[in-house]
């Protein structure tokens, strides 16, 4: 068979395609007025977001579905590992109990004291394409980002800051109920400030989440429902958190085969 080669006047034609193209690219991150993290290792779409089993210490980004048989008896075996406890009063918890949101001074986590809040970590570290506030690299003023909990991508702008929202995982009110009104305020801030335990995900989803367990509120994505109860078990084993019973059933059940 014979292959066709471009002639001279083809691939000029190829090439200014290519150069027309990349300049509508940089005019684009111009217009930004920021620098731009790009799309590199930093950059979570649904297939390339991390399975919470390959991270075990949340700084990787994304949440990956668990879809093997083998990663799913993995997560039912470590979810079933959890201490069982019933849910204690919220008598005195305050947010403040567990530091001043975000702070970048607590430390033993990662991301801990490198010059940037704790919420622009999490922006940073799940978003694409993100734009910072001229002059930092550290404030994110634009991104998009794929939410797990919802399985849709979300165009964010600093404007309308409130679309996106940094859940706790483990809800800080969940965790007092089940033994962090006992911690020592360091420990409470670790929690509060660990990117095991946060995931930048759609406002209005975190919202409804409140301080629910997994049974009585799951991601309205169903394909990440397991991942959301190995990311659960994950915080609650680091800190030596129980769960209720229903909430391990749940979990466990999240996971089934």
């Amino acid at each position: 068979m014979r292959h066709r080669t471009l002639s001279t006047r083809g691939k000029r034609a190829v090439l200014s395609v290519a150069v027309a193209a990349a300049l509508v690219a940089g005019c684009d991150d111009l217009e930004s007025g920021g620098s731009s993290a790009g799309s590199g290792p930093g950059a979570a779409t649904a297939g390339r977001a991390a399975s919470p089993l390959t991270n075990p210490d949340g700084t990787k980004p994304g949440l990956g579905p668990l879809t093997s048989d083998a990663d799913k008896a993995n997560a039912r075996k470590l979810v079933d590992e959890l201490t069982v406890k019933g849910r204690g009063p919220r008598t005195g918890y305050e947010r403040d109990k567990f530091g001043y949101a975000w702070m970048d001074t607590a430390d033993g986590i990662p991301l801990a004291r490198n010059g940037c809040d704790t919420r622009n970590d999490l922006l940073k570290l799940h978003g694409r394409d993100v734009q910072f506030r001229t002059g930092s690299d550290c404030v994110v003023v634009s991104m998009d980002l794929y939410d797990p909990y919802t399985g849709k991508d979300i165009a964010w702008r600093k404007a309308k800051a409130a679309e996106v929202q940094i859940d706790h995982v483990v809800p800080l009110s969940y965790a007092w109920q089940m033994g962090a009104s006992r911690w020592s305020k360091e420990k409470r801030q670790q929690l509060a400030n660990d990117v095991l335990n946060l995931l930048p995900v759609s406002g209005s989803t975190n919202s409804a989440k409140r301080d629910s367990g997994p049974a009585s509120w799951l991601p309205p994505n169903k394909a990440i429902r397991c991942s959301y109860a190995v990311r659960f078990a994950q915080v609650a084993e680091k800190y030596g958190l129980p769960v209720t019973a229903p909430d391990k059933s749940m979990m466990l059940k999240q996971c089934g085969i």
